[in-house]
């Protein structure tokens, strides 16, 4: 993407909040007024008041001096606020977005992506952009009014002059437009390493219990430092280019200052213009020189925020892959009637599912087994639309999944995974996650049957109490039953169980066992499980060996047809 498209999609963002920059615009134009009127004040002042020592005229310098200075402050005020309230919002649509967008991406997306760089776009490269767009639309707005006035005076004043200084202005071009290249490309190298930089933290942090029990706080230490020293490699390369500007600008501008001064001098001594001209046009032209260094600065900031920028866009284009179609249905409260048709599924070239053909008829349980990486975990995920198979179809009610919407699909679905992910929030909240309607009753009541009840009642605040992250706060067989009770409000007709019990002690399976009894009545469950000890009882038990059905029958039958399953079952019971 180029420069150009870059910053026209930024100013699309800023359509609906043009009021306050036309406003803004006003009120520059009031600032930029202020400072051409003071240049030209200067030369009644030496010529009509200094030099021919009007006294009476004397009393009005600090009347229009404070006057001017009043005005100036108002408008510098009014213009700071209202371009800078413009481009909060329009960096708040920005990340309300990126956040959306990368929402609706497909767990193959997210699968792929680092969670720390997503982090880092949506908080770090749009801050880049909120700081650095702000200063640039304040400076900006004000420098180039100021600019053009003080030019167009001096011009008006003496043509002559004004054409001296601006033969140098042009150059300015040269150092601002090679310094710009080099920030825009350093700045999107720091941001880079900020991603590095945001996950090495996010891992820190979620895995501290891993890093206290190895003892590798040191090497979580070093690691940090070493991202964190990358970054300033980048950043120390963004802050030599914005600082060698200023200087570059300077030395041209002095050229610029030189010439016309011994020219201005020049016509004085030979009488074609009066000290106080001179003086006033010296004064506009040196004036003059100070908005192009600021807006050499500006142009800096402007490829900061197109080097963050690009990334952000980068993402905001990514094609979802799981959408609904135009024509998408809404498919009612299912009977929980489950077909895999045919199924063949691959992440790239690697085959994960070949031709899997399942079925799960209303209220039955069907147990997936097989080793670790059979293809498991990705059936289920493809039930809940995680990612759509490359071969085949599958059904719910006779509904092919791809043709309803996901809202509807995942209304008659519910979730009790191994990782009980719980959010940091209250008990309540993380029960209801699944039925944000729900009233208070049918919360306790969902708890009762997870038999979260007995440890919810005895926390300080009840279901008020707020666990932490990842419920931390709260043992592995406690979360599992919140996840649990989580699933059962939702009351959804088909339930997936992935490992729901494999990371629970003896005595806390127990208990989520019970729990899960009580989840499973009445629904059709699809039960992942490596402790086959967990799915005896169930309808029909599905055999996966390296993406293939290769066994179906139920507990005793597979027993006896002395396969997969036989082997599986003899390496987990020999002992006993």
């Amino acid at each position: 993407m180029t420069n150009k498209e870059i910053y026209l999609r930024l100013i699309g963002y800023s359509r609906p909040y043009l009021w306050r920059i036309v406003l803004s615009m006003i009120f520059s134009l009031v600032v930029a007024g202020t400072d051409v009127s003071f240049v030209n004040f200067i030369e009644p002042l030496v010529d009509k008041i200094i030099t021919a020592g009007n006294h009476q005229l004397v009393y009005l310098v600090p009347v229009i001096i404070i006057g001017l200075a009043l005005a100036k402050g108002v408008g510098r005020f009014f213009q700071e606020y209202y371009v800078k309230t413009a481009g909060q919002l329009v960096v708040q649509d920005l990340r309300n977005n990126l956040f959306k967008k990368s929402m609706q991406l497909s767990m193959a997306f997210h699968v792929n992506q680092s969670s720390g760089m997503l982090t880092s776009k949506v908080l770090n490269d749009v801050g880049v952009i909120q700081r650095s767009s702000a200063e640039a639309l304040v400076d900006g707005l004000r420098e180039s009014f100021t600019l053009v006035g003080l030019i167009s005076l001096a011009f008006y004043k003496d043509w002559k002059m004004a054409s001296v200084a601006f033969l140098v202005l042009p150059i300015f071009v040269i150092p601002t437009t090679h310094l710009g290249r080099k920030i825009k490309l350093n700045v999107k190298r720091s941001l880079h390493s900020m991603g590095f930089l945001t996950g090495t933290l996010q891992e820190a942090y979620g895995g501290i219990k891993v890093v206290k029990a190895f003892g590798r706080e040191e090497n979580q230490i070093q690691k940090f430092k070493d991202e964190n020293k990358g970054y300033y490699r980048f950043m120390r390369k963004v802050i030599k280019n914005n600082s060698l500007t200023a200087p570059a600008v300077e030395l041209l501008a002095s050229l610029g200052g030189a010439a016309v001064v011994w020219y201005g001098v020049a016509r004085v001594l030979s009488g074609d213009m009066t000290q106080g001209q001179l003086f006033s046009i010296v004064a506009a032209i040196m004036m003059m020189f100070n908005p192009v260094k600021k807006l050499s600065k500006v142009s800096n900031t402007i490829q900061l925020s197109i080097g963050a920028a690009d990334g952000i866009f980068s993402l905001l284009d990514e094609p979802c892959d799981i959408v609904d179609k135009s024509d998408a249905l809404d498919m009612p409260r299912a009977r929980g009637d489950v077909v895999f048709d045919n199924v063949s599924f691959s992440y790239g070239d690697d085959p994960v599912l070949v031709d899997v053909n399942l079925h799960a008829g209303p209220g039955e349980v069907i147990a997936l087994v097989g080793a670790s990486g059979a293809g498991k975990s990705t059936a289920v995920g493809l039930l809940a639309r995680f990612y759509d198979p490359q071969k085949g179809s599958i059904k719910v009610d006779g509904y092919d999944i791809r043709d309803v919407s996901m809202k509807s699909l995942k209304n008659n679905l519910a979730f009790v995974d191994q990782e009980t992910f719980l959010f940091n929030i209250s008990i309540r909240d993380n029960i209801c996650y699944g039925r944000l309607d729900a009233d208070d009753q049918s919360v306790v009541d969902a708890a009762r049957q997870a038999y979260a009840d007995e440890f919810i009642e005895k926390l300080p605040q009840g279901y008020d109490t707020v666990i932490g992250d990842r419920g931390v706060r709260l043992s592995g067989g406690q979360r599992q039953r919140l996840c649990v009770a989580r699933a059962l409000l939702k009351d959804a007709p088909i339930l997936i169980l992935d490992e729901a019990t494999s990371a629970l002690d003896t005595e806390s399976e127990v208990v989520v066992q019970k729990a899960l009894a009580n989840l499973m009545k009445n629904r059709t469950t699809l039960v992942i499980a490596h402790r086959l000890s967990t799915v005896m009882h169930a309808d029909r038990i599905i055999v996966l060996e390296r993406g293939r059905v290769v066994e179906v029958g139920s507990h005793q039958e597979l027993l006896e047809h002395g396969g997969v399953y036989r082997n599986l079952y003899d390496l987990q019971f020999r002992d006993a």
